[in-house]
């Protein structure tokens, strides 16, 4: 679209402007409308996904709730091996709150729901999880993806999880793995120095498999789930379900 239509419809009034907005999106989106691929966190079909990643990734993105392919996997664990949704009382954690989760979440606990971000102004309350402030077990369940690879104290945030999570409760602790072994260097701060040495400007490590002696460490018991182990290759390959979807680290005291 060029500058000068920009302007124009900039102009527009708001009766007509909202019709142009969904007219554009509705376009956008042609390409995806078929049934050869299913999300399971929206329950919607497509033709395929959307790219998605600094390195872009094929069939990564469902395009109508923006689902990637490891919080699909996520959903399909937790509806499927949890007892979240048994209608039993329970409080969750849920940090850094994924978009196309919230609503869910809401719908199914209520007030007994609660998001934290330490920079993110949408979640419910500022957190640093290295310093959670509330009591001994808390909540029945913790949910934290991808946050932990931007945090110095990795350790400390696992034992706060584990201190703050009640003695039959569970987590799911998620962080890409991306190397042979844990590696990290406090001294390396530099944002492209970070991206070189990690992957990504604000991330201070990469994890090995071993992350799941750190989770240990901390108190918890572990197990780890891949997708073979989850799903048929079919339900994989119709949900969009690659390498990309990591492992679930299923944690409890």
């Amino acid at each position: 679209m060029s500058e000068h239509i920009r302007k124009v419809i900039s102009i527009l009034p708001k009766v007509i402007k909202d019709p142009l907005k969904i007219g554009r999106a509705i376009a956008r989106n042609m390409k995806y409308y078929g049934t050869g691929r299913l999300c399971p966190v929206c329950g919607k079909s497509s033709r395929r996904f959307r790219k998605f990643g600094l390195v872009p990734r094929k069939d990564a993105q469902c395009v109508h709730c923006g689902s990637l392919e490891r919080m699909r996997f996520v959903w399909l664990y937790i509806t499927r091996k949890t007892d979240l949704f048994d209608s039993r009382h329970k409080m969750m954690l849920h940090v850094a709150p994924e978009r196309c989760f919230e609503s869910r979440f809401i719908e199914y606990l209520g007030d007994n729901y609660l998001t934290a971000d330490l920079f993110n102004p949408r979640a419910m309350t500022k957190m640093d999880i290295t310093d959670i402030k509330y009591p001994d077990q808390s909540f029945d369940v913790i949910y934290c993806s991808h946050v932990l690879e931007h945090v110095q104290d990795d350790k400390k945030a696992m034992r706060e999880f584990y201190r703050v999570l009640k003695l039959n409760g569970w987590a799911i602790l998620l962080v890409p793995i991306t190397a042979e072994e844990t590696f990290e260097d406090p001294l390396i701060v530099e944002p492209e120095e970070r991206l070189k040495s990690f992957g990504q400007r604000d991330h201070v490590r990469r994890y090995g498999p071993d992350f799941i002696d750190r989770l240990r460490e901390a108190g918890f018991k572990v197990e780890v789930t891949q997708v073979n182990g989850l799903v048929r290759d079919d339900e994989a390959i119709k949900m969009g379900l690659t390498l990309a979807s990591g492992e679930i680290f299923y944690c409890t005291k």
